[in-house]
């Protein structure tokens, strides 16, 4: 017997405070690194991008990872790059 899981997230953070922040020369750099963060983790970024103030991202996720795990993981490293 064969299983197939396939899951995909559409995931929309914002800034703190919906501060106006990701300026497009910001934006050139941080959706490659948010892509790389993905694929260091087993997860695929699909699509990654968004405005000054907020993120939007299309993950295809592993099995055995969670969403909020898959979240974390973004979000906190992103974050990190981004101070």
């Amino acid at each position: 017997m064969h299983s197939y899981v396939s899951c995909h997230v559409h995931a929309v953070f914002a800034v703190a405070e919906r501060r106006r922040l990701l300026r497009p020369e910001v934006q050139q750099k941080l959706w490659p690194y948010i892509g790389g963060i993905a694929r260091e983790n087993g997860m695929t970024a699909l699509i990654v991008g968004g405005v000054e103030d907020h993120v939007h991202v299309l993950l295809s996720l592993p099995a055995t990872m969670t969403i909020s795990k898959a979240m974390q993981l973004i979000k906190g490293n992103s974050s990190k790059w981004i101070h």
